[in-house]
């Protein structure tokens, strides 16, 4: 019973996405074409939420479900791993068509193709972990 809030969570995520058209090749295509706003729209909205959230979080000391309270620590100020991350996610999300997120969105509804971008993933992944002690954190 647990684990079934976070299906309605993943369920309900997956219909905003996809009644966003943010799971649409064709809207990615657009977006890295610089041809519509639409999904700079979507990653805006998203990153104002995210910057609102966390000032409500910091000015707030609102605590976990657990009752801890949030620490939010700084990131290191290097630029490398910020560069190196941002082009290779970047570069793969215009080369499939696709973010992470709406991978298993886009099996559900039926892209079976999408099934070796899912593969892809687990490789990167896979690579990553074999990798990340000799990359920049």
């Amino acid at each position: 019973m647990n684990v079934l809030k976070y299906f309605l969570v993943g369920f309900l995520f997956g219909i905003v996405l996809t009644k966003s058209e943010a799971v649409s090749w064709y809207r990615i295509y657009e977006m890295f074409q610089f041809q519509s706003f639409h999904m700079y729209g979507i990653i805006g909205v998203a990153v104002a939420t995210g910057v609102v959230g966390i000032q409500i979080i910091k000015r707030y000391n609102v605590k976990d479900i657990d009752g801890f309270p949030i620490e939010i620590q700084e990131k290191p100020k290097d630029n490398a791993r910020y560069w190196i991350g941002g082009i290779s996610f970047g570069l793969g999300w215009a080369l499939v068509g696709s973010c992470p997120g709406p991978i298993f969105i886009l099996i559900g509804a039926g892209f079976m193709p999408v099934v070796i971008v899912l593969i892809g993933a687990l490789i990167g992944t896979v690579i990553y972990g074999a990798l990340k002690s000799k990359l920049p954190h």
